[in-house]
């Protein structure tokens, strides 16, 4: 019971003395708010502010009736009031300004070291009261960068001290980083009051660095980030001491220049000190240094200087600069020399340096060396120099000089600067000469035709010609059967043989200042051809006859021209009746439109200008019955060789287009060909032949046939048949082979024209224009096919009836003369047709 007294006593005595408190404390408040007093704000007692910011100060009074205070004012730490804001735009730096809820603040616009101390705000209340209070204002300096760039070129090489230097009251502490990793003082870097110091700057040392600062009383903090870029400086490291340009030429040189960063060149001509870059006819690129001059002269010879700048410094070279002039040459005089002595050529030429001269002959590459040639000791080239006149001289000898010696030679001069280029010409001097007419055939002249003989002399100068006969001077005979025309080079006797005696040995007699020379030359009569030798059948079949023919044994003179034959069957005795048929040396000799068997009697004679020789070699030879054809001929030629037969290659994979000759029909004209082909391999050197993939097709009035749908690299074998109405002829066989891959064919989206199609239109355009031609020719100039068309239909009965005799059967025989033959005609063959001219023939060394 006692002890539960106690503590309700206890807690009785606890409650009283909080009770007590809480009184206390409310008659304390009570209190304060009805005492009047000043506060300011901020509320510290003592405010640290840095230097050069602005600063506002603030008094408000607390007090019961503010409409009590009275003389609400500043003080600054000198006890000066501080006056208000005048009025104006000029601001002092420290003045009040009356703020919302009756309060006064101060204003400072940059504080100032000397500001620091105590301010005090004081009022009246009521008359009866001073109001005062005080706020205490120590100023520190912030953290400032006095000089420390963010940017730093350190040249490479040299020590460098990374400037950061900083301003701060109380003083502050610096220290570094690189890459967030403190520098500390080595060998290689320095830590020094106002930067970090680093020795022997290489490229490594690029980077980003970080300078900060921190003041311990402040607890200000403060980094400066600074980029370090290493300078390298400038080296030129191409220019050539010695430069040469060609006067009249562009030219152009490079001054490569290294550093960092990239150095700006300049070119300087020393004798002027111009930068060219501002100069007629100079231009400088500044980065990549190349100077160009658009035409060099003779003044831009100098020494010049090229000098590369960048920010970490600067360099030099110098170069001369030689001007080259190009070689001219300006003597080359025509020489003339006589065969079997010494000629020389000489060439002057000038240019800087002295050009080196040289010779060869003209349409030639080879030139010739100084001093004796090794292929012909005979010739040496002689050079000589004038380096301080830019001149120079090349003598080309010739000892015993030949006249294969004559013609052009062309001097050349070469220097550095240009190669010039001038010919002249070597002239050799002989006497006459006929070796070139030694090999001439005789002149030929029969029925008293005029002969011309023609007599060329060579020689230099040239030579005078007189004619002999019978060693007489044939001026002096006056005889109006010869005819000189021409007295040098070139002469013409011409001759007419109204007699026998002037078929004879004439002489030419040819002189000039070195010489004489003289030339027989002979006039023969000309005669027909002898008999000929053979004609030998070579090939028969139902209709025609192949003859071999060999010319006569010996030819009097002339060319053959042509090959006649007559033909008759054997049973009729009339030659007269007789057909003819005409044919050039070099034609097959083919009789055609015979009949299948029967007896014909043949006989040969030759021909030439003067007209047909002789028949002879008069033979019986009889035509066989008629029969199949023969075998026809393919007209491919096989471009790959199996080893048991030739192989022809197509040019296309699925296609091949089959050619061949028309065949001899032996009597019975050709109505079709069969053509059949097979695709088959070859097996231990055995054709099979896919039997039911064989193809056989009829073609009718055609030599060709397109084969398609064919397989790619597949043999095939094409047996080809010609049929007529006795049967099939023999079969020719090939053997074909196609291409490997496959043809594309590309299906066009709308109708085009075929390649056929195009073919045909380009063809007949071309025609077209051709005909357009011709027929302008015809009648501006009366040439042309039409023109000759025209002329043909003009022509006499006569000639046409000549012509119907050479080249075709005749109705009528062609007789053998009696006489001397007055009409001529010539027979050629073209390699397909014979074509014959009638008309009097007169050819290069024969009779006029």
């Amino acid at each position: 019971m006692g002890q539960l007294q106690r503590q309700r006593v206890a807690q009785l005595a606890t409650l009283l003395y909080y009770v007590v408190i809480c009184s206390c404390l409310t008659i304390e408040l009570s209190s304060a708010q009805q005492q009047p007093k000043l506060e300011i704000y901020p509320t510290q007692e003592v405010q640290r502010k840095p230097v050069g910011k602005p600063l506002i100060l603030t008094c408000r009074p607390t007090v019961p009736d503010q409409a009590l205070v009275t003389d609400l004012q500043w003080k600054d730490n000198m006890n000066n009031t501080i006056l208000p804001k005048p009025t104006g735009r000029n601001h002092p730096p420290m003045y009040t300004e009356t703020l919302p809820g009756e309060s006064l603040g101060v204003m400072i616009t940059s504080l100032l070291p000397e500001m620091g101390g105590q301010y005090y705000c004081t009022a009246s209340y009521a008359n009866t009261e001073i109001l005062q209070t005080s706020v205490t204002i120590k100023t520190y300096v912030a953290i400032t960068w006095t000089n420390a760039p963010e940017n730093q070129f350190p040249i490479l090489g040299d020590d460098y001290v990374v400037k950061c230097e900083v301003k701060a009251d109380p003083n502050p502490t610096i220290d570094w980083l690189r890459n967030g990793d403190p520098i500390r003082t080595d060998a290689k870097h320095v830590v020094q009051t106002h930067g970090l110091l680093i020795r022997d700057v290489a490229e490594t040392d690029d980077g980003t660095y970080t300078c900060r600062a921190a003041v311990i009383e402040t607890g200000e903090l403060l980094e400066r980030i600074i980029r370090v870029e290493v300078y390298i400086r400038p080296v030129i490291t191409h220019l050539p001491s010695t430069l040469e340009a060609v006067e009249g030429k562009p030219f152009a040189a490079n001054c490569t220049a290294l550093g960092k960063p990239v150095p700006e060149i300049s070119w300087i001509k020393d004798s002027v000190q111009l930068n060219v870059a501002n100069a007629d006819r100079f231009k400088v690129n500044a980065q990549t240094g190349l100077l160009t001059i658009s035409s060099v002269t003779q003044e831009d010879y100098d020494t010049y200087t090229c000098i590369a700048k960048n920010d970490a410094g600067v360099t030099d070279k110098k170069a001369q600069l030689n001007v080259l002039v190009r070689p001219s040459v300006y003597e080359l005089y025509n020489v003339t020399g006589v065969s079997g002595k010494e000629v020389a050529i000489t060439c002057r030429s000038k240019g800087r340096p002295a050009p080196e001269i040289t010779f060869r002959r003209w349409g030639t590459e080879q030139q010739y060396t100084a001093g004796v040639q090794m292929d012909d000791e005979r010739i040496q080239l002689e050079q000589h120099f004038d380096d301080d006149r830019g001149e120079s001289t090349g003598t080309l000898r010739i000892a015993r000089s030949q006249r294969t010696d004559d013609g052009l030679y062309q001097c050349i001069a070469t220097n550095k600067g240009d190669t010039a280029y001038k010919t002249g010409h070597i002239a050799i001097e002989f006497p006459p000469d006929f070796t070139h007419m030694k090999e001439l055939p005789p002149v030929f002249s029969w029925e008293q035709r005029k002969a011309n003989l023609s007599c060329l002399a060579m020689g230099i100068p040239n030579a005078t010609i007189e004619w002999r006969w019978n060693g007489r001077n044939i001026k002096d005979l006056f005889d109006t059967n010869l005819k000189i025309e021409g007295t040098g080079p070139r002469s013409d006797l011409i001759v007419h043989p109204v007699t026998r005696q002037y078929y004879s040995a004439y002489k030419c007699i040819a002189t000039n200042i070195h010489g004489t020379a003289e030339h027989d030359m002979q006039l023969k009569e000309a005669r027909v051809p002898d008999f000929v030798s053979a004609a030998v059948p070579r090939q028969l079949t139902a209709t025609t006859i192949t003859f071999d023919i060999r010319g006569p044994a010996t030819e009097l003179g002339l060319p053959i021209l042509a090959f006649s034959v007559q033909y008759k069957e054997a049973l009729n005795p009339d030659w007269s009746t007789a057909l003819n048929r005409s044919w050039s040396p070099d034609s097959p000799y083919i009789v055609e439109g015979l009949r299948p068997q029967t007896m014909y009697s043949f006989r040969f004679a030759a021909r030439n200008q003067v007209g047909l020789g002789n028949w002879g070699v008069n033979q019986q030879q009889s035509t066989p019955r008629r029969s199949a054809p023969e075998e026809p001929k393919p007209l491919h030629s096989p471009v790959q060789n199996d080893k048991e037969e030739p192989v022809v290659v197509s040019p296309y994979s699925d296609h091949f287009e089959l050619r061949w000759g028309v065949p001899a029909d032996n009597g019975e004209p050709i109505d079709r060909y069969q053509v059949k082909y097979c695709p088959g391999v070859k097996m231990a050197g055995t054709w099979h032949e896919l039997e039911d993939r064989c193809k056989t097709i009829e073609v009718v009035e055609t030599t060709s046939y397109q084969m398609i749908d064919l397989s790619g690299n597949t043999y095939y074998r094409i047996e080809l048949k010609a049929h007529n109405a006795i049967g099939y002829s023999s079969p020719a066989s090939i053997i074909m082979k196609t291409t490997r891959g496959i043809d594309v064919i590309q299906v066009a989206e709308r109708p085009v024209l075929s390649s056929a199609a195009i073919v045909g239109i380009a063809v007949g355009g071309v025609l077209l224009l051709l005909f357009i031609v011709d027929l302008l020719c015809c009648v501006t100039v009366h040439m042309g096919v039409m023109a000759a068309m025209c002329r043909k239909a003009k022509r006499s009965p006569s000639e046409i009836d000549d012509e119907a005799k050479l080249g075709r059967d005749e109705k009528e025989p062609l007789r053998t003369p009696t006489g001397s033959i007055k009409q001529n005609s010539t027979i050629e063959f073209d390699g397909r047709f014979v074509h014959s001219r009638s008309g009097e023939i007169i050819g290069k060394n024969s009779a006029v």
